[in-house]
């Protein structure tokens, strides 16, 4: 594998160390840890400063309403502020990581046609955003789009590139609403990707907005 080059922001790492991230960026970002030592140590990093300050909390003896009012300033629980274990996964299988090969239930995905030779496979889609993974051909072009909330994409396989850059594996695109972008499928190898969205994207002509609700994008 290249070296990574494109790492999950540390705010996002801390959101995760504290379990307050939501479950569909949750598993793209320990899919990521998983094949990136750096971003493991920053992880890392962050749990052992939320032990502590959990530690610290409980051997000053804090009132339960202070102790209380001290992490919902901090944006978190007292629980959330327990270390976090990665999980326990299953072992990885060719380019699915561990994490991804727990959510995909140590089976194969399914995957679905969405045209032109690309294809999806929806691991979950609920009120938190939907996570699946998405198979690219070579010198094909996502339809152009913008986001109405964040997307997280981490490629596994191949790469792509857009307005942004080149994202190759182990590397982590995130997207806000400022972005509009249209990534293409490097040569090489298909781009295979684990994306993540909190809110529908937005895109740009009028077909894929047409199919927008029967792909669940």
């Amino acid at each position: 594998m290249t070296a990574i080059t494109q790492h999950t922001p540390d705010a996002l790492l801390a959101a995760y160390a504290s379990g307050s991230l939501s479950p569909v960026f949750s598993l793209v970002v320990a899919t990521h840890i998983s094949m990136c030592a750096t971003c493991r140590a920053s992880y890392e990093s962050h749990q052992a400063i939320g032990g502590a300050l959990l530690d610290a909390t409980d051997a000053i003896s804090l009132s339960d309403g202070l102790k209380t009012d001290i992490f919902a300033k901090l944006d978190m629980t007292p629980e959330a502020a327990l270390p976090r274990d990665l999980p326990k996964p299953a072992a990885a299988k060719g380019i699915y990581p561990g994490p991804l090969m727990e959510a995909l239930k140590n089976k194969p995905p399914r995957w679905r046609s969405l045209g032109l030779g690309m294809k999806q496979a929806i691991i979950s889609a609920d009120s938190h955003g939907s996570v699946r993974l998405l198979h690219i051909p070579p010198g094909q072009a996502v339809p152009d789009h913008g986001h109405n909330g964040m997307e997280l994409t981490l490629v596994l396989q191949g790469s792509f590139s857009d307005e942004t850059g080149r994202f190759g594996p182990g590397d982590i695109e995130v997207a806000d609403e400022d972005l509009d972008h249209t990534p293409v499928a490097d040569a090489g190898d298909p781009c295979i990707c684990l994306a993540a969205t909190d809110a529908p994207l937005r895109f740009n002509e009028f077909m894929p907005r047409l199919l927008q609700p029967i792909f669940r994008i």
